[in-house]
């Protein structure tokens, strides 16, 4: 199943619904009102309700609606780095793998929806804005101290991000360089977990203008999802809607030679 936020095109009130055929599904009235928000859904344990709840009700053509990142209100986005075998994409030495799992966090306001237009960053920190396609594990069910073998259970569901990221502030503080206002994207949707029945097997491809410059399978990261869940939730009490990023595979701009940042009018497809 597909779940979507989105916005109606000159309307800047939420909604969520089920993508079926290129249209997206409201649910009805009394199940908004008990769940406000796609967040609302997950923490209630109510995909399965919410998917009945769309049937023989109100649809939306794709082009009708502005998509939101499909968790817009998410308490956290948990960000896993160098988790992929690649060139370090800033200016200094490549350093070994990690022995340890890197993480930092994404700020509210730095994810824009699909199709939306990224906000290049002023000045000079433009001159090092970078892409990274990434997969995006979003969590069902809470918990701390979750083990490996329990973790995918308590995933909801899969979306694709864009870690926009600004390499020369970054060599100086990775939250600076990872938190320009609308540097990044999310979407265009969540993916069920039932629909994915093996993670492993899923490819992250990025293209920029068309052309491939990110390819890898999930199989290839340093830690996978089963560990980056344990090992977060041995942190924090993991919540229903969190999303956790899981690391960006070789080919971003800064790590080509020569580089190749990002540049206005540039299209990027994750």
């Amino acid at each position: 199943m597909k779940l979507a936020s989105f916005t109606l095109k000159g309307n800047k009130n939420p909604l969520y619904g089920v993508i079926r055929n290129g249209e997206v599904f409201v649910p009805g009235t009394d199940f908004i009102s008990i769940h406000a928000s796609l967040r609302d859904v997950i923490e209630a344990n109510a995909l399965e309700q919410l998917e009945r709840s769309c049937n023989g009700t109100k649809a939306y053509s794709l082009n009708e609606v502005s998509l939101l990142p499909p968790v817009p209100n998410a308490r956290r986005v948990i960000c896993a780095g160098m988790n992929y075998q690649k060139v370090y994409p800033v200016d200094i030495d490549k350093p070994p793998e990690p022995e340890n799992i890197l993480l930092f966090s994404k700020l509210e306001g730095t994810l824009v929806g699909h199709a939306d237009e990224l906000e290049m960053p002023p000045g000079e920190a433009g001159l090092s804005y970078d892409y990274e396609g990434e997969l995006v594990c979003i969590i069902g069910k809470g918990g701390r101290y979750i083990s490996q073998q329990d973790a995918l259970e308590h995933i909801a569901g899969f979306t694709i991000m864009n870690d926009g990221s600004v390499r020369d502030w970054q060599k100086q503080s990775i939250h600076a360089g990872k938190n320009f206002a609308n540097s990044g994207s999310c979407g265009p949707w969540m993916v069920t977990r039932d629909d994915i029945p093996d993670v492993t097997e899923v490819r992250i491809e990025t293209r920029l203008n068309g052309d491939t410059v990110q390819s890898a399978s999930v199989r290839e990261m340093l830690f996978p999802i089963e560990e980056l869940i344990c090992y977060i939730s041995h942190t924090i009490d993991l919540k229903p809607g969190d999303m956790i990023a899981t690391g960006s595979p070789d080919g971003s701009g800064g790590s080509l030679n020569p580089k190749r940042y990002l540049r206005d009018g540039d299209k990027l497809e994750i």
